[in-house]
């Protein structure tokens, strides 16, 4: 891979992670039509290391919630919401590896064979989550919450389902303030990123495919991502309470859309619509 092409995937990693498009949809997008093969181990582990770039933010960002966490983590409630929204999405995760072991859970998806619903299916969160979230709503997070966001967390595992979307319509759907969803949301990618790190790390080290990644690309990449997400952060965190998630849907529609379209007419660069076969 060249470094254009690492700083390309960055940008949309950084942008998508925390705009409610999907990163992981754009990243798989992208490879498709760069004719990237895409479900290669090296290629997730790409991927995870350009999720590390937009951990940097969300540190750097929401580093005196981090700090008071850390200071009173009994005191402040924090770190215990963190870890109610990450075990439901721990479960999701073991119960896909369970269920389809011989495709080792969600990488059944890797291919991009079901990428289009998979956009169409994350629109459909953000318009619901506009319908619910025409109220104020509270504005702290509770358990109920968290769990939920957990939840929905682990749907966004899907590549085209927005992990920041569906997060967010789950907060907002136990009557939480968008802008509120919105913070948690971000901070619960940090407990998930470092998750997906540690798993996928130590395959990569005992199985060797590390090496197959190039390291000044890599590099270039995650700081891209790093830069991009910083603004998308930003970005998100001035526009959530004032700008209606449908237009995000729209977009992902229209791109569901045309990806479903081209994929069903025979396009050469796309999967066929079903799942891979083993072996």
């Amino acid at each position: 891979m060249s470094i254009l092409e690492s700083a390309f995937l960055g940008l949309l990693q950084g942008l998508a992670e925390f705009l409610p498009v999907s990163s992981s949809g754009h990243l798989l997008l992208a490879r498709l039509f760069l004719g990237i093969q895409t479900d290669t181990p090296a290629m997730k582990m790409l991927d995870i290391l350009l999720h590390v770039g937009t951990l940097i933010p969300v540190v750097v960002i929401f580093w005196k919630d981090w700090m008071a966490m850390l200071a009173h983590p009994v005191k402040n409630k924090t770190l215990l919401l963190l870890i109610t929204a990450s075990l439901p999405t721990l479960a999701i995760y073991l119960l896909a590896k369970k269920l389809l072991p011989d495709y080792n859970g969600f990488a059944i998806f890797d291919s991009g064979w079901l990428l289009g619903v998979s956009f169409l299916l994350s629109a459909a969160f953000l318009l619901l989550c506009d319908l619910r979230g025409r109220s104020a709503g509270k504005k702290e997070i509770g358990f109920g919450t968290a769990a939920v966001m957990g939840l929905f967390q682990g749907v966004g595992m899907i590549p085209g389902v927005s992990r920041s979307g569906s997060t967010i319509t789950g907060g907002v759907l136990t009557g939480t303030a968008k802008n509120a969803a919105a913070r948690f949301s971000f901070m619960m990618s940090a407990p998930a990123i470092l998750g997906s790190l540690l798993m996928e790390g130590k395959d990569a080290l005992e199985e060797g495919y590390i090496h197959d990644i190039e390291l000044v690309p890599t590099l270039v990449g995650i700081l891209v991502a790093c830069a991009a997400g910083f603004l998308a952060i930003r970005l998100m965190l001035k526009i959530i309470s004032r700008v209606p998630m449908g237009w995000f849907a729209l977009y992902l529609a229209v791109i569901g859309i045309v990806y479903l379209l081209l994929q069903l007419t025979g396009n050469p660069l796309l999967p066929p619509f079903h799942a891979p076969a083993l072996g």
